[in-house]
């Protein structure tokens, strides 16, 4: 007996007009139940956390009301969204609540930083002295109309110009060499990078102490501490650098190579130039790890109140290093001249970091005006001469005999 034949497929015609406009479908991931969970769960967790402390326990201190308010609040979210969801969306909220709650954290140390340097250095930063004047003839007692951080705001620069100078050549050439040349012995480079990324910075400044200064008899002077923040941003900008360059995608090296370059010629301008936003973020990355060390400077620079703009000879001092003498001071002055400097070493942080994003963060591919408008005079050119090539008695650059000379490189930029 035949198998009976299966049903056909239905297709649904379309709705019926019911006279009501159409209901929007919301693509928001935030409902209104989660936000309501949300602040139920928050305002239930004080409210428990207030009669722990006050009524229940002998609980004390600001730190450990947090902490309990924030565990009641974990679990109190996590039994409200379990009344309208499964297991596994319970998991879920629960870990994106405690994934944005440690970015907030994260966030909120930040702006506590910030906002209290900026509120304890109020009284000195308005000063225009404070930015044009050192404190060789300042006192602990003098007024804050008087002296400033210039010498430390020079020596700062200084520092991290020669720092870097040494280590971005030293740094990309050895990342290079560890992702375009394997072998045994990158490997060892690479273990040998990984573990002076973990080397304190007592320990570098120590080193360029007894290399330098003891045994070559180099005075201590900028360029010694420069060294000693050299050797601390060499490792972090290798290992970053190395990173990036290795996901470069391989298709990109074999099309290089299949059309003749050298292997030279396809790091230079297909490698690095793929790679070059993450390039600039390990500078920046190694930049902001020297830039606010004190230990190494203190060791190989020493400290003067006086601006000193050789780094070959005598001492010269930097932002950190200012910040750390000066709020040691019993003077309220002082003190609030050290909290301006870690209010410039901040702002000067930000300015490197904007002006690497402007020199690096255009993406790979990505040309300059000038260099667009180049390409496009090229391109014309090359289209004329290949449509020359098309009509007979054409000579060189696709030009007859009956056509005029050559236009100009005046005429061709107003073409």
């Amino acid at each position: 007996m035949p198998e009976p034949l299966a049903p056909l497929t239905v297709r649904p015609g379309p709705p019926e007009d019911t006279g009501r406009p159409e209901a929007r479908r919301s693509t928001s991931t935030v409902r209104a139940g989660d936000v309501r969970a949300l602040l139920g769960a928050l305002a239930a967790a004080l409210g428990l956390t207030v009669v722990l402390f006050t009524r229940i326990a002998p609980f004390d201190g600001p730190l450990g009301f947090v902490v309990v308010a924030y565990l009641f609040f974990v679990g109190l979210y996590a039994v409200l969204v379990s009344f309208s969801e499964n297991a596994m969306a319970v998991r879920d909220r629960v870990a994106a609540v405690i994934a944005h709650s440690l970015a907030v954290l994260v966030v909120g140390a930040l702006l506590f930083v910030v906002v209290y340097t900026l509120w304890r250095g109020r009284s000195a930063l308005p000063h225009l002295n404070f930015f044009t004047e050192d404190m060789s003839v300042t006192g602990p007692v003098q007024p804050l109309t008087s002296g400033g951080m210039l010498h430390a705001i020079a020596g700062t620069v200084e520092h991290m110009v020669i720092a870097l100078t040494i280590t971005v050549p030293l740094g990309l050439a050895c990342a290079v060499f560890l992702s375009e040349v394997p072998g045994a012995y990158a490997r060892f480079v690479r273990t040998i990078v990984e573990a002076m990324t973990a080397l304190p910075s007592i320990v570098a400044g120590l080193f360029i102490y007894a290399t330098v200064i003891l045994i070559l008899g180099v005075d201590k002077s900028g360029i010694a501490a420069s060294l000693a923040l050299s050797v601390m941003m060499l490792p972090i900008i290798i290992r970053a650098s190395d990173v990036v360059i290795r996901l470069v995608p391989g298709s990109l090296r074999e099309a290089s190579l299949a059309l003749g370059a050298s292997q030279w010629r396809t790091v230079w301008t297909v490698v690095l130039p793929t790679a070059r936003s993450g390039l600039t973020t390990a500078v920046i990355l190694g930049t902001a790890r020297g830039i606010g060390e004190t230990s190494p400077v203190l060791l190989t620079a020493g400290f003067t109140s006086g601006m000193n703009l050789n780094p070959l000879h005598g001492p010269q001092v930097s932002l950190p290093l200012a910040t750390f003498e000066l709020v040691r001071s019993p003077e309220p002055n002082f003190i609030a001249r050290g909290f301006g400097a870690a209010a410039l070493l901040m702002g000067l942080v930000l300015l490197l970091f904007v002006v690497a994003r402007i020199i690096g963060g255009r993406g790979p591919g990505e040309l300059t005006r000038r260099q667009t408008h180049r390409r496009v005079l090229a391109s014309r050119r090359d289209a004329e001469r290949m449509s020359g090539r098309a009509r007979p008695g054409a000579g060189p650059g696709g030009r007859t005999d009956t056509d005029g000379p050559p236009p100009g490189p005046v005429e061709e930029l107003s073409n």
